[in-house]
């Protein structure tokens, strides 16, 4: 298989996260990437990733090991989502979503929750910067966290989305995800977190949690339905907290429509690419600032329009084969990855040698294959 990684678009506590672009089939993927010393937490995110199947969790498209620069590196492709995280699109939004975009991601979001539940795993880090935002609404990633809800250890998360149990070390299950999906909820509504901590002390956050009378402040702006919905996600005792099915039956979530998607009617324009032709990524790799202006994972927002040098870019394919576009940015932010595909050849059919711009070749040493062919401080 050979495919080019793309300039890096986020970062996490143990990986970075860049665009990846198949060469044969033209996919556009994200690709997430841990010197293989170090890979363990990205290790048990595939292992996780790989046994889901929901419409609302980012979909995972295989892995393989590559030595580069004389690194053996581990590499999870996902599917690439341009427009970012929750976090970003209320950033874009103004600071705030208004209440029916709320409900609608809220009620995706849900019922991502709900599938996990079900298959016994908790998420532990539900957070803006941890849901993906794409054609068809939100999606749950980041399972570097996620494990059995029998599971006992080590309590893991952001702090300012942990619940007063997770907080005093107690335990970490289903109602801990039900909590920090109330706490996201609250996001969206005020831009802020509940609880603080962006660039605060972590410790008197967790104090303020677990061990203090501190109640949650629910924004006086939103529906009585809303304040019922999330004073049953931020109940203290978690044996009083909602389940994700009772909430998925609560009138803030409950869908008159049954087929509403957050993005249908004013952000059609947006999409998840699967290929370089699509304007999402021509738009998305446009300028070099434009994918370095954000830190967080899958950052990278689209433009409304198409534009002469995605369209000349564009015609570029069209010309002798082997000719790859003039991508804006430096050269060497691409860098070729080829080799054997599950042994038996090259992915792409041939061995053609050349390469693309100051790119350097990788050597693919371990290939899976998925099905269908500003950083927070965190404790793990």
């Amino acid at each position: 298989m050979e495919w080019t990684r793309g300039p890096r678009i986020g970062h996490g506590s143990s990986a970075a996260v860049s665009v990846a672009a198949f060469h044969k089939s033209c996919d556009i993927l994200a690709v997430k990437s841990a010197d293989l010393r170090r890979a363990e937490p990205l290790q048990h995110e595939q292992r996780i990733l790989s046994s889901l199947d929901c419409p609302h969790i980012v979909t995972y498209k295989g892995y393989d090991i590559t030595s580069e620069s004389g690194k053996r590196v581990y590499n999870l492709f996902m599917e690439y989502l341009p427009r970012g995280t929750l976090t970003d699109e209320i950033r874009k939004r103004g600071g705030k979503l208004d209440e029916p975009r709320i409900t609608r991601y809220s009620r995706q979001i849900a019922r991502g929750i709900d599938y996990l539940h079900s298959r016994g795993l908790v998420h532990c880090d539900i957070k803006g910067r941890n849901i993906l935002i794409g054609e068809d609404g939100a999606k749950i990633a980041d399972f570097g966290c996620a494990k059995s809800a029998d599971e006992v250890g080590s309590c893991c998360g952001t702090p300012a989305f942990m619940a007063p149990e997770v907080a005093r070390g107690e335990e970490q299950g289903k109602p801990a995800d039900i909590w920090a999906f109330g706490c996201t909820v609250i996001e969206m509504a005020t831009g802020r977190s509940l609880w603080g901590g962006d660039g605060g002390d972590p410790l008197s956050v967790l104090y303020r949690i677990g061990f203090s009378d501190a109640s949650a402040e629910i924004p006086g702006s939103l529906s009585e339905e809303a304040k019922d919905f999330l004073e049953k996600c931020l109940r203290r005792n978690p044996e009083d907290r909602w389940t994700t099915s009772q909430l998925l039956n609560h009138p803030f979530l409950v869908d008159p429509t049954t087929c509403s998607s957050p993005n249908r009617a004013s952000d059609s324009s947006s999409s998840s690419p699967t290929s370089i032709l699509d304007l999402g990524f021509w738009n998305s790799v446009e300028t070099e600032s434009e994918i370095t202006k954000s830190s967080s994972q899958f950052t990278q927002s689209c433009e409304e329009e198409v534009s002469p040098s995605a369209a000349n870019r564009i015609g570029q394919l069209a010309g002798p084969s082997g000719r790859w576009p003039g991508w804006a940015g430096n050269d060497v932010d691409w860098v070729t990855v080829r080799g054997n595909f599950g042994g038996g050849g090259d992915r792409d059919g041939g061995d053609n040698d050349e390469k693309h711009g100051n790119a350097g070749s990788v050597e693919v040493e371990e290939v899976g294959i998925g099905p269908v062919g500003s950083k927070e401080q965190e404790v793990r």
